[in-house]
């Protein structure tokens, strides 16, 4: 019993001490030695950016931003056309290599202007196939010409339309074809033959030379820019329009004495033979092509 007493009064003072030591937790929270201290980062990397925008006169750092709508490009294929016109221009090398005397006299008959004692003159007029050839060449390179003539001022928008150029091509062989015709059937019933023979020889040659000169003003319309394409068709039309008229005095020049008829009663054959037909396919064209546009 006594033991007893004495454990009791041995361990009675020790008992409340590890009751109050067992309410606390055993691992004491320490307080962050980093929430009093005097915190300011500086990035000195940032700072010598911005200064080095702000010293910069090249910079516009403190400008307004501009914010620019960003718009989808159409670009236009030009193969075709490149392809096209080289045919053109490979055809023409064709011709000239296998007619090379040909090509040489027509030129010189062209800048000869007594047309009637030249030899040049009746050897072209025998040379039949590469009168044919070149009178050929002449129908593509003019149809191909006046396709991009009407695209230059307008007439036609978008992409190469190969039926509108077919038709240039095959309107123009069917003009020609069509005054070749008239005019032999004129000649062979008046009886002026040769006379319709001359006019039909000098017609063709100016053609010949037309169809030869617009090459290279049909690739400069179909390729350049804005300006250079529209000098380029306003030249063309230019020597287009003097190649006609020395072709209309030529013509008057050699058959007056044949003929003899006044320079009144030519002007009305040219009137009603040449411009009036062209001003009215000329109006078609335009009537036809408003109505697809």
């Amino acid at each position: 019993m006594l033991k007893k007493l004495f454990l009791f009064c041995c361990l009675f003072p020790v008992v409340p001490t590890i009751i109050t030591a067992q309410n606390k937790d055993s691992v004491t929270l320490q307080k962050d030695s980093l929430q009093d201290a005097d915190i300011r980062p500086v990035n000195q990397y940032s700072a010598g950016m911005h200064a080095v925008l702000d010293q910069n006169i090249f910079l516009n750092s403190h400008g307004t931003p501009v914010t620019i709508a960003a718009k989808t490009k159409n670009v236009q294929s030009t193969d075709a056309v490149f392809y096209l016109l080289f045919g053109m221009i490979f055809v023409m090398a064709l011709i000239k290599f296998f007619f090379p005397r040909y090509f040489t006299n027509l030129f010189r008959v062209f800048f000869n202007t007594s047309l009637r004692q030249s030899q040049l003159a009746d050897q072209l007029l025998q040379a039949k196939l590469p009168s044919l050839f070149f009178n050929s060449f002449f129908i593509i390179s003019a149809g191909i010409y006046a396709y991009f003539l009407m695209v230059q001022y307008g007439l036609i928008k978008g992409q190469v339309n190969w039926m509108t150029l077919a038709a240039c091509v095959v309107t123009l062989a069917v003009i020609y074809l069509g005054k070749f015709c008239t005019l032999k059937f004129s000649g062979w019933i008046t009886g002026y033959k040769e006379a319709a023979d001359t006019y039909i020889f000098i017609i063709f040659m100016i053609c010949k030379i037309i169809g030869i000169i617009l090459i290279p003003f049909t690739v400069f319309m179909a390729f350049s820019g804005n300006g250079i394409a529209a000098a380029s068709a306003l030249v063309s039309l230019l020597i287009i329009g003097f190649l006609l008229l020395l072709r209309f005095f030529r013509s008057y020049g050699l058959i007056r004495n044949q003929l003899k008829v006044s320079r009144f009663h030519f002007f009305l054959y040219i009137a009603g033979i040449e411009i009036i037909p062209l001003l009215l396919i000329y109006k078609a064209v335009l009537f036809l092509l408003s109505k697809k546009l």
